[in-house]
Formats: structure tokens, sequence, C-alpha cells
């Protein structure tokens, strides 16, 4: 493989090399080196006490390059993770990861990404059966927890908890601190304490690994990978052009070589997809 033998650059502080590193050498046949030096949570935490500054992509590929920059070696990675609404009903708690894979020597950058639902839960909490109930619901200890009394803005954060005494101590200390008798719980989503997030990472890594793996037929660069979707199937009752894929576009984005594919068997798309047939 391209990069089989090959040292990458990892600049990260939550475990995130430990979690990738062992994929990357079985896929990719390279070593994952975590890079230090730079604080992270400059960047932006989940926690809101610090905001992160651009997008989310932006951030992965500042991660990338400032593990390029530490560590001399022309391979980064830049993991960034983001939480919101799910993108059709704006209900769900939603999670999207991208890692940015950077190569100063091809000066090509290549991104991964998985996306889909996330125990993002949240709960004020007044009284010890509430707080049992919540960690029993985000599945603590294995996820971990987040306090602050009042509100969920409130500066004063808590989150290293290992176990249920010590949670309960912190809690009980908060809630006789608070001024309106709550105290906010979180599940943390930083990776080292969220199993769920890192399934979603690993996710990420392994779009990331299928786009490493795809070279380009022409300059044999990698990353080659689907740049347009055509859509047009036409239905199959009617033959009106639905929204359905018809092919899609493959293309260098250092050469600009370019092949349309179509990735399906089907020659005509259900009725039940079509706008005319069901407007």
């Amino acid at each position: 493989m391209t990069y089989s033998g090959r040292d990458v650059a990892f600049l990260t502080q939550h475990g995130k090399e430990l979690l990738l590193g062992p994929l990357f050498s079985e896929k990719v046949g390279c070593t994952i080196h975590r890079a230090t030096g730079f604080d992270t949570d400059q960047l932006g935490t989940f926690t809101r006490d610090i905001p992160r500054p651009g997008t989310q992509l932006a951030a992965a590929r500042f991660k990338a390059h400032k593990a390029i920059e530490l560590s001399g070696l022309p391979l980064g990675l830049g993991s960034e993770g983001a939480f919101g609404a799910d993108p059709v009903g704006g209900i769900m708690p939603w999670n999207t990861e991208l890692i940015v894979w950077c190569d100063a020597t091809r000066g090509i950058e290549i991104v991964g990404m998985a996306q889909g639902p996330a125990g993002g839960l949240q709960r004020f909490v007044s009284n010890e059966h509430e707080l049992r109930q919540f960690v029993s619901d985000v599945e603590f200890p294995s996820h971990g927890v987040v306090l602050r009394p009042d509100r969920e803005d409130h500066p004063d954060i808590h989150k290293e908890f290992d176990d249920w005494p010590a949670l309960l101590v912190k809690f009980t200390t908060l809630l006789s601190r608070s001024v309106n008798g709550r105290v906010f719980a979180e599940v943390d989503q930083r990776a080292h304490r969220n199993p769920s997030r890192q399934q979603m990472i690993v996710q990420a890594a392994e779009d990331l690994i299928n786009k490493i793996s795809s070279t380009c037929p022409s300059c044999e660069t990698p990353g080659y990978w689907v740049k347009e979707r055509i859509t047009g199937l036409p239905c199959g009752l009617c033959g009106a052009a639905t929204r359905l894929p018809l092919a899609f576009v493959w293309r260098c984005d250092t050469c600009n070589h370019s092949d349309e594919r179509r990735e399906s068997a089907d020659k005509t798309a259900d009725p039940s997809r079509c706008d005319y047939c069901n407007p």
C-alpha cells in the first residue's frame, strides 16, 4: 500500500491514538504516533466553556497540520467531533466525526466522516434518586458524567469521576452550593470517556482508510473518491426521472481525472420514490 511502513503524527490528548493505531497498522501498514506540545482544548470543548472558533473541518485540518509541524513528520492526522440535532427531524441528538489525513509531501488532504445518533443526554437533577436514574441512562461509569451547579453554562465544571461514590460526593457538594436547588448533569463527550463516540470515530477512520486505499487510475494519487452524485434514475412505472442516483462521479483532486460509475444494478426506481407517481 501507498503508506505502508510510514510514520504518521496524530495530534490528540484524549487517547485516540490508542483507539485508531491498531486499525491503521492493520489496514494501511503505517504507525500512528501521538504528537504533543499543543493543548487541543484551545480549539473548543464539549462542555462549552471554550467555544470552537471555526468549523469542524477547519479544526480537524488545523490539528493535522499542527501534528506535522510539531513532529517533523510529513504525514499528519487530525480528528474533530461535533454534536447537535439530527439533520432530518432536528430532534434526535446527533454525532458527526471528521478525520483529516494530510500528506505534506504530496500536498493532499483526505477526509473521512461518520455520523449517526448520539447518546447526548442532559438533565437537571435535584436529589440522589434522580442522579441514580441519570447515570443508569447514560451507562456510567463506562460513559463519563459532567456536573455543574444551577445551569448548563455554569463555569464550575466537574468531570473526572471513576465511580459512584466519588460522583455522589461531588453532586452533594454542588447541590449544597446551588442557588436553585439543582445540578446540571450531562454525558461526557470526550473520546476517552465515551465508548459510543469511540465507535463513531472508528467508523470515520474506516471511511478515511477506504479513501486512502483508493488511488487515481491516472496519477496514482491516494484519495480517488466520489465527488458528485448524478440523480435521475427513471421510475419503473412512468419513466420519469427520480431523485435517486443514476451514477456517481469519481474524481482525483490532483490531476482532475474522473470517471462516471453506475454503482447499482437497478435500472429503474420503485414507483414509491417517484415525485410524479407520488406527488
